[in-house]
């Protein structure tokens, strides 16, 4: 998985490295990025983040109860999602003046009349980016990654040729908005959106290689359309908030004419993350998933603790390297046709800013995924709301104290900020460890309420709460505990009873830290008003 995400993130670089070569990081080239995004900007808000986050565990829990029921699922939902995308495409494509409009504050006249014609080409994108979401969905719940990997390389491949192929057609050599010919503009706008086309295409003969067999159903009771829009709503939450900070970002970026460069710095800065944590979350998911869905949280935490593990060891030197070397490595990468020296170094200081946000982003969506197993899509939106929030606000903090020249800065410096933000605590979120290694004693889930709606912690005792009508389930044994050898945790003990509290506190021992409360207050927020335990306030 690792090597085809290597070879996907090859492709990309080179695509990069390629566009900033023949288009340069001027105006025409902030006109391509800012169409190229409207299709996933309008995919991600409507079906992507709820495809990604919700599919694969509905997925492998109908799996694990009959694979015939896996099927029936697997052609219902693509049967909806194809009726959906096709309407949300051609809305899309009409609106396409008034999106551009929405994502771009450029005053040349130009160039946003090129970015509305090629968002006519880009946006029937959406319709292949869902397909090929719900299709992953379905192969990753059966365990074969080969094809979703490997995808994405057949796009990147496409859109190399593409740009070979704009290079012998006839037009000015650097074409500006007004000045770009009528043959150029048609290699770009088609061969990106074949690109889109060909990566869902390759994933089909792996999807009949499982055995499914593709038939429109519209029978869609029964499918789990309820739970399936408990879990959407709030990922839905979670999506909407990530693409506030995305439009602020661009509207930032496109009034000082810095898209290009912003975007170049940032793809740069996601490629070790994509190769690393994107393989890691994309083996762990269906793992995690089918342990949750059995109830062995203890698994859950075991393989989020091992990919926590990973992406520290693997991204800390890449991060030294990117902070310290990233203007002469930009410059050796991007300092070549169309692009200046001077552009080059300015998207290598940007690359250097950013790279001190690259292990608590990796470690941050890391541990969403590690929620999405256990089908609780409200914790990941609600951090989220808070990331965006410190994103917004430093972002636009800063464009008003920093020259227009620094702009990308401003954007590079909110984007660590928001990182810093959803890095995690001394307690590692999701699961019982404490950084020094150790495992407090603390009161572990129930397997039937882990995925229970979160709600507000209360402030003592519940009061004039109904009795619970049903009888509670026997306890599971409490999580393994581990000694701690740094002091800062009291030895371990038992975990009490549900409905009596945190575990007590020695009076001459060392005190507990902030986590061990921290993670029983996760626990009771979990359960329902009228089964939680008093305050440990």
């Amino acid at each position: 998985m690792a090597l085809a995400t290597a070879a996907s993130r090859a492709t990309g670089f080179v695509r990069l490295l390629l566009f900033a070569a023949v288009l340069g990081l001027g105006s025409v080239r902030q006109a391509f990025d800012v169409a190229n995004v409207l299709p996933n900007v309008v995919y991600e808000l409507l079906l992507g983040g709820v495809l990604s986050a919700t599919l694969v565990p509905l997925l492998v829990q109908a799996r694990s109860q009959s694979p015939g029921a896996a099927l029936a699922l697997a052609q219902r939902l693509l049967t909806l999602v194809l009726v959906v995308l096709v309407g949300v495409t051609v809305v899309a494509v009409l609106a396409a003046p008034w999106l551009v409009r929405l994502y771009t504050r450029s005053h040349d006249a130009a160039e946003v009349a090129l970015t509305v014609q090629w968002a006519r080409y880009f946006l029937p994108q959406i319709l292949f980016y869902g397909l090929a979401a719900t299709v992953g969905a379905v192969l990753n719940a059966s365990a074969r990654f080969g094809a979703v990997m490997w995808a994405p390389v057949l796009n990147n491949v496409v859109v190399i040729a593409t740009l070979g192929i704009f290079l012998l057609v006839p037009g000015p050599e650097s074409p500006g908005p007004a000045t770009l010919s009528g043959a150029q503009f048609l290699t770009l706008a088609i061969g990106t959106t074949l690109g889109v086309v060909a990566m869902a295409a390759a994933l089909l003969p792996a999807l009949r290689a499982t055995g499914f067999r593709w038939r429109l159903r519209f029978d869609l009771r029964g499918i789990g359309l309820r739970a399936l829009a408990r879990m959407a709503a709030w990922t839905l939450l979670y999506v909407a908030a990530t693409q506030v900070g995305v439009w602020v970002q661009t509207q930032l970026a496109t009034a000082a004419g810095q898209l290009p460069t912003y975007t170049s710095a940032f793809t740069l800065w996601q490629l070790p993350h994509a190769i690393i944590a994107v393989s890691l979350m994309t083996a762990l998911l269906p793992r995690m998933s089918a342990s949750a869905s059995h109830g062995r949280l203890g698994e859950v935490k075991a393989d989020l603790d091992r990919g926590m593990r990973l992406c520290l060891i693997a991204l800390l030197p890449i991060t030294v390297v990117c902070a310290v070397c990233g203007p002469q490595i930009a410059t050796v990468l991007f300092a070549h046709g169309a692009t200046t020296t001077a552009q080059a170094e300015y998207v290598g200081a940007v690359l250097a800013v950013l790279a001190v946000g690259l292990v608590p982003f990796s470690v941050y969506q890391l541990q969403a995924r590690a929620f999405y197993a256990q089908r609780d899509t409200r914790t990941p939106a609600l951090v989220q709301c808070a990331v965006v929030t410190v994103l917004v606000t430093v972002q636009l903090v800063l464009a008003v104290l920093l020259p227009v020249e620094a702009r990308s800065y401003a954007l590079a410096t909110g984007a660590i900020a928001a990182t810093v933000r959803a890095a995690p605590s001394r307690r590692r979120p999701g699961t019982s460890r404490c950084w020094c290694g150790c495992s407090p004693p603390l009161l572990p889930l129930r397997p039937s309420q882990s995925h229970s709606p979160l709600s507000s912690r209360p402030t003592g005792p519940v009061s004039g709460a109904a009795p619970s009508s049903r009888p509670l389930r026997p306890e599971p044994p409490p999580w393994p505990a581990t000694p701690c050898s740094s002091g800062c945790c009291e030895s371990p003990k038992p975990a009490p009873p549900y409905g009596h509290g945190p575990p007590p506190r020695d009076g001459d021992g060392p005190l507990h830290h902030a986590s061990n409360t921290a993670l029983f207050d996760m626990d009771e927020r979990r359960r329902p008003p009228h089964d939680r335990a008093p305050s440990a306030a």
